[in-house]
């Protein structure tokens, strides 16, 4: 049944594009919940393309007995570059935004080529794996930011108190504050400015009491990670 699957038929056509159908909605769908740049019709669309693609390429090899049979699927992995770059963002804090989407999109693509081309265990099995990647280990690596002894703040500081004095305060709580950025208009209409900082930690600490202690201190306004 499998090895009929692989030839290229009408059956085998509907079977591959149902399946690009169901995985990229599966791994879409987890990112749409998020509200993603790229939901769960973005990663269909990008899923069953790819597989479209693949699938004309060995109908053209199949009808005329000659080419490459993954020319136009190289063509794919380049050109999903493209679209996977418009989901990056870089905020106005020099936060960047939406790598994680992007690489998902690059990996359906990846998924698409393979079922368009008949590789249906590689298939499932990678359109699994990016789904626990997304999920599951997500929470993994949250953990591990939120420990790291090198993180960025974004901190709002009123203008009556001096950045020396924040600076003491800083290092009070076995903090070390390098790589200061003022954001251009960092003076505020009450008086706040705003600067980017990178924190370097004498030992891992919890960013979440990180901030919490330094929201405490005299003159800080607003103070969030990056």
């Amino acid at each position: 049944m499998v090895m009929e699957l692989r030839a290229l038929s009408l059956t085998a056509v509907i079977v591959r594009i149902l399946a690009a159908v169901i995985i990229g909605g599966i791994i879409g769908l987890e990112r749409g919940l998020k509200n993603r740049p790229a939901g769960l019709r973005t990663y269909m669309l990008v899923c069953v393309g790819s597989c479209l693609i693949m699938l004309t390429n060995q109908y053209i090899y199949q009808i005329t007995g000659t080419g490459d049979p993954v020319r136009m699927g190289a063509q794919v992995v380049s050109g999903i570059g493209f679209l996977g770059a418009g989901t990056i963002v870089v905020t106005r804090r020099s936060h960047i935004k939406g790598l994680t989407t992007a690489a998902g999109l690059w990996s359906a693509a990846g998924v698409g080529l393979a079922l368009g081309i008949g590789f249906y265990e590689a298939a499932l099995a990678a359109g699994l794996m990016i789904f626990v990647i997304l999920t599951i280990l997500q929470r993994m690596d949250d953990r591990m930011r939120r420990s790291t002894r090198v993180f960025e703040l974004y901190v709002e500081l009123k203008e009556s108190v001096s950045l020396g004095s924040f600076l003491r305060s800083i290092r009070e709580m076995d903090l070390e504050m390098t790589d200061v950025q003022f954001e251009p208009d960092s003076v505020m209409a009450q008086d706040v400015r705003g600067f980017v900082a990178t924190m370097k930690s004498q030992k891992r600490q919890n960013h979440f009491l990180v901030m919490e202690n330094i929201r405490k201190l005299e003159g800080v306004v607003h103070v969030e990670e990056l």
